[in-house]
């Protein structure tokens, strides 16, 4: 072979290893920023997987999501958010409220960020729902607007009960909001309402024993990652005391809950999904709506009904999305 030949040939090879690298290169990295642990949820996080090949983009093939878990201690996020940052990932899903919208926000004003909170113009996470206008966009869960109605839900189908206690996450920044709008809420409907606080596990079990103390007849669970990551231990101290509880998310009623009542947790990270791959796809979120639920599910748990003895209003079933038996 020829000298000029030669080169020519290992002048293509190097230009075609340099397109295979740039290739690799361009594959978009996802960081997935999650306030509890993969254990948790795994439906939700289906559901986000959903929404991305919904866009075209499914893990492995098209796409890589570096995943990040606080395991439920919110003082890690922020590290774990920097740490996305310096990989210089393509997107941040923040997947927990709050609490991991807040961190991403704060270690990035350039990467888009795609959330699914409460009310994120409240929270300052956007400008308006219409035009966020920043990196930031998503789902509206309407979490807080949701709380009032769980309580007037929880004292029509226990209408005997004059004390009811809520349950929440002091970390939380929405909690004093919530407080207030549940107290309006307990007067109106004639009942006492009991503030208990739980950030930990052993704080979960110390509240249901100020809760007997307090002779609360019903509980209202507040809405917060961090109780959705603990459900099962809530579902069962509720069973144990014989303490009629409501839930948001359908989730908890699944697993033995009383009942719940709030939008669907797989449906919002489904458009959080289909939101993240429109990104990828070159879509701003600045020009990105924030989406607000249109379906709210009811579920009731007639298992758990039974077992506390009580008897489901009629009017209750009637506006049941679903009942489990």
């Amino acid at each position: 072979m020829k000298r000029r030949e030669l080169l020519l040939l290992l002048g293509g090879a190097v230009t075609a290893a340099r397109g295979l690298r740039a290739q690799q290169k361009a594959m978009p990295v996802i960081g997935f920023l999650g306030v509890a642990s993969p254990r948790r949820n795994p439906a939700v996080v289906a559901a986000f997987h959903q929404g991305l090949s919904e866009t075209g983009y499914v893990e492995g093939q098209n796409l890589a999501i570096e995943y990040r878990w606080a395991e439920s201690h919110y003082d890690r996020l922020p590290a774990l958010a920097a740490d996305l940052v310096g990989r210089k990932v393509d997107l941040i899903v923040a997947f927990g409220g709050i609490p991991a919208a807040r961190a991403a926000k704060s270690a990035t004003s350039t990467i888009p960020i795609v959330f699914s909170v409460g009310d994120p113009v409240d929270l300052g996470l956007v400008a308006s729902l219409a035009r966020p206008g920043g990196n930031l966009t998503g789902v509206s869960r309407m979490a807080p607007e949701l709380s009032p109605k769980r309580l007037e839900l929880l004292s029509d189908l226990v209408p005997q009960v004059r004390v009811i206690a809520l349950l929440v996450n002091p970390n939380n920044s929405n909690t004093e909001r919530i407080i207030g709008d549940m107290q309006e809420a307990a007067r109106a409907k004639g009942v006492q309402l009991h503030i208990l606080k739980a950030r930990t596990e052993s704080e979960i079990d110390a509240a249901f024993a100020a809760l007997l103390e307090l002779h609360a007849g019903a509980l209202v669970v507040g809405g917060d990652p961090f109780f959705s990551n603990w459900r099962e231990q809530l579902v069962a101290l509720a069973a144990r005391h014989g303490v009629p509880a409501i839930y948001q998310w359908r989730e908890s009623a699944e697993a033995g809950g009383l009942i719940s009542y709030g939008s669907s947790l797989a449906a919002s990270f489904r458009q959080v999904g289909a939101y993240a791959g429109k990104i990828l796809k070159g879509a701003k979120p600045a020009d990105l709506p924030v989406q607000q639920p249109t379906v709210f599910e009811l579920v009731i748990n007639l298992k758990t009904a039974k077992a506390l003895g009580l008897t489901v209003p009629q009017s209750i079933l009637q506006l049941a999305d679903e009942v489990i038996e």
